[in-house]
């Protein structure tokens, strides 16, 4: 046994060699692909600088990042594999497995944490009969705890599927939420008008948007965790 193998691992370890999802003779680029990695190598000083590019094109191609697709992009890069998968696991936003039709990203960081971001985690595990970190058996949802997604003054909050972020989350509005997610259709984006636009600039200054919404004052959190 090697002094750096690890016998009391404090997480469990992924595995090492896990069987391939995808086949070798589908890990291929098409040739508009090509092209478009080829013009986002040409904006960096190195050809991986481009990573989290390919590594997205990947996912919208192959739908998550396995390891086999994640060493693909790298060598597609002359990367090494843990460069890339250093890349690809550092961000939550990067599917390392096969999710749900719609990923729902609810943040339980620190403001989301005390406003309530535990209380709607809750709700779903309760609602849709999973916990974070899995997928509804039909597969249409898959429930994900998620680091600040940016938005603390709308909190409790949650992002879609790495798109539209729902603000100023209520049971009642998860409950719209799921049902309009489960008729096929994405929510639309809204902008939330800021406290000082209420107060000293007459309202919302989006102009390319069509929904708004107002600022409301924030919840306090029934559970912290």
């Amino acid at each position: 046994m090697s002094e750096f193998d690890i016998t009391r691992p404090v997480v469990e370890l992924p595995d090492q060699d896990p069987d391939p999802e995808f086949a070798d003779d589908e890990l291929v680029w098409t040739d508009e692909e090509k092209k478009q990695i080829e013009a986002w190598k040409a904006q960096y000083p190195e050809d991986q600088g481009a990573i989290m590019k390919v590594l997205w094109l990947a996912q919208e191609k192959f739908g998550y990042l396995p390891p086999e697709v994640i060493k693909f992009c790298g060598d597609t890069l002359d990367m090494t594999f843990s460069q890339a998968y250093g890349v690809a696991t550092f961000y939550h936003q990067y599917y390392k497995e096969e999710k749900g039709e719609f990923v729902l990203d609810v943040c339980t960081c620190f403001t989301c944490q005390v406003c309530g971001g535990y209380d709607i985690l809750h709700y779903l595990e309760e609602k849709l009969g999973i916990h974070a970190g899995e997928t509804t058996d039909d597969g249409t949802f898959t429930l994900q705890e998620a680091e600040c997604l940016g938005c603390c003054g709308s909190a409790p909050m949650l992002e879609v599927s790495n798109g539209v972020y729902v603000h100023q989350l209520t049971p009642e509005k998860v409950d719209d939420l799921i049902e309009t997610l489960r008729d096929g259709e994405m929510p639309e984006f809204t902008s939330v008008t800021l406290p000082q636009d209420e107060d000293e600039m007459g309202g919302n200054r989006r102009t390319d948007v069509e929904k708004t919404t107002t600022y409301e004052t924030q919840p306090r959190a029934e559970h912290l965790e």
